[in-house]
């Protein structure tokens, strides 16, 4: 148990360190974006690959139902952590630090990310019913997710960044970097592939580098949590829904976190909020759709589709409560703060107490299913 739970913590670890590499090449690469547009998009989907990858492993690994409901554990999981544990940790850190006194997000992003999240979840629920699930499925979900990247970048106002016309940005002195072998043992990508300065061809390099690392992570967390599950005697989907959510949102918290300590209070929610859509269309939807154009549909047993029912409506439920806390008063502030690590406490209270068969959770749960009868 203690073997697998180290191993959870230097997939943790090497996560989020191949995930810095990833930032700062996806940042290029979209740099010619908007504040909030960038939030919601190039950090969104650069700091989702630990659930895309997650998701993948989980699908073919353990195959057909069992991996279906881990992967859908995960990025659900990942979605609700990121949208109460992240913004509560940038609230209290701003004020910690005595950076402001009231964190100020523009309720122009509140409402387009929030709202096109709350319709995606709605589009979960109605799409996956039954007990099978098709190519199409995912097709569905990949499409909800382009058609807000589609409009994301349909509005976005011209960028007034002139300074990365030549395609590359001011170089760094490469004398205080660490050699090429010794960033790469340390996982300091960054420095291992832009020496001097970075263009086009070394951040499309380090981008693929660091997606491969993570990939491999991940691989290595779903191996743990089938362990670390097996052990505590319980479904494998319980311990995705916690502990691999958790693993997998470290970049978004650390990029939102980044986000807050520069004052950029847009982009750390945003970044939050879109991580969220990506997770719930395509980091479901592409794993979900290539499984099945290669194996057929997936069958979905009855304990599965009981579970994948209540954390959908508990995904919907959290977030559409979280967004009355994001939208209510001017700004957002300790109480609020409180109260979405409040709801988590809860959730997470909740999925232990159902793993061991608590009859007040299965209880509950009936309650929550009743709500898509």
């Amino acid at each position: 148990m203690i073997i697998n739970l180290l191993l959870i913590t230097l997939c943790c670890i090497i996560i989020w360190r191949a995930s810095d590499g990833f930032e700062a090449a996806s940042e290029f690469l979209g740099r010619n974006l908007t504040d909030g547009v960038r939030g919601a998009t190039i950090n969104a989907i650069g700091s989702s690959m630990p659930e895309l990858f997650t998701t993948f492993w989980f699908l073919f690994a353990l195959q057909d139902r069992d991996g279906f409901a881990s992967g859908i554990g995960t990025t659900a999981g990942s979605a609700i952590f990121n949208g109460m544990i992240i913004p509560a940790i940038v609230i209290l850190a701003v004020l910690g630090y005595g950076l402001a006194k009231r964190v100020t997000v523009s309720k122009k992003v509140i409402l387009r990310d929030g709202i096109t999240l709350i319709l995606a979840e709605l589009v979960l629920i109605f799409l996956i019913t039954g007990t099978s699930l098709e190519w199409w499925h995912g097709l569905i979900l990949m499409c909800v997710y382009g058609i807000y990247v589609t409009m994301m970048l349909f509005n976005m106002s011209d960028s007034t960044n002139e300074e990365d016309e030549n395609d590359e940005e001011d170089e760094q002195e490469e004398d205080d970097k660490p050699g090429f072998l010794k960033s790469l043992l340390i996982l300091d990508l960054e420095s291992a592939f832009i020496r001097s300065k970075i263009g086009t061809v070394n951040a499309w390099t380090l981008l693929v580098v660091a997606m491969l690392i993570i990939g491999g992570s991940c691989a290595l967390l779903v191996y743990a949590c089938e362990g670390f599950a097996h052990q505590l005697g319980i479904h494998t989907y319980f311990v995705a829904v916690i502990l691999a959510s958790a693993a997998t949102s470290v970049p978004d918290t650390i990029i939102s976190y980044r986000d807050a300590m520069n004052g950029e209070y847009d982009d750390a929610v945003a970044n939050a909020l879109g991580s969220n859509i990506f997770d719930v269309c395509f980091a479901l939807g592409l794993p979900l759709f290539i499984y099945t154009m290669m194996y057929g549909p997936i069958h979905m047993s009855p304990d599965t589709v009981e579970n994948i029912t209540e954390l959908r409506i508990i995904l919907l439920l959290s977030t559409v409560l979280a967004f009355v806390i994001y939208i209510w008063g001017d700004s957002m502030g300790r109480i609020k703060a409180f109260l979405l690590l409040a709801i988590y406490f809860l959730f997470t209270f909740f999925i232990a107490s159902k793993a061991y068969g608590a009859e007040w959770a299965i209880e509950f749960g009936g309650v929550l299913r009743g709500f898509i009868g």
